[in-house]
């Protein structure tokens, strides 16, 4: 783990932390340090990491507390926490990139281009700008929507959609996309609880990876030619 001074990891990239890793970043809010993975490779890197699935080695079907402060392994399957997720998202404008991969190896992208999650009195609302990529768009119809678990409902829907689709997410009635679900690996029977991304490979087949990252928009790497 590396200790640097930085709000996020497209600053620590520009101070010149180019490897991808784990980093101790501090907010400009004047919070509290903490720790986040960078990826500082991706698309000019400056990525901070706040969502990964890869292996299934960490369970995803949990409660509020641990999706307020965040759980797994940085290095590995994890969530950020949504505290964090919200503090990241308003120092500035961000946007989102959403790296997806099936189990044949295929590998798509979605991006935003605006990104930010409220703070938990609004229970982690998410704002969402418009989308590019080659994923498909199945997030935007969470767009506005609260964060919901299993032990705290606020989709709207009539039943608690964490609990019949085995992850937190923002989930409306219900859902387009959910890579909080149960990690399935392939095909699978059951409807719409796995890794999911509608657009991509759609309700039965959970994805190998994912990795949802934020960067303030509009960061140039020194590694991109302009003009």
């Amino acid at each position: 783990m590396f200790s640097a001074g930085g709000k996020d990891c497209a600053e620590l990239y520009k101070n010149g932390l180019k490897l991808s890793g784990v980093y101790t970043i501090t907010p400009s809010n004047g919070q509290s340090p903490f720790d986040v993975y960078c990826d500082m490779t991706t698309d000019g890197g400056g990525w901070t990491v706040f969502q990964k699935r890869m292996d299934g080695s960490v369970d995803f079907y949990r409660g509020w507390q641990d999706y307020k402060h965040g759980f797994g392994n940085l290095n590995g399957e994890h969530w950020l926490g949504n505290d964090q997720i919200s503090l990241l998202t308003h120092q500035g404008y961000y946007e989102l990139r959403v790296d997806l991969e099936d189990v044949t190896g295929v590998k798509v992208y979605a991006r935003y281009d605006n990104f930010a999650v409220s703070s938990e009195r609004t229970n982690y609302q998410l704002t969402l700008g418009a989308y590019s990529g080659n994923a498909g768009d199945s997030l935007s119809s969470h767009n506005g929507f609260s964060f919901t678990t299993k032990d705290r409902d606020n989709d709207a829907y009539e039943k608690n959609c964490a609990q019949l689709y085995k992850g937190g997410w923002w989930y409306e009635r219900c859902h387009d996309s959910n890579l909080n679900g149960l990690y399935h690996l392939g095909d699978h029977t059951s409807y719409a609880d796995g890794v999911n991304w509608k657009e991509f490979k759609g309700y039965n087949h959970s994805l190998k990876t994912t990795e949802m990252k934020v960067r303030p928009v509009g960061f140039k790497s020194a590694n991109i030619v302009i003009g």
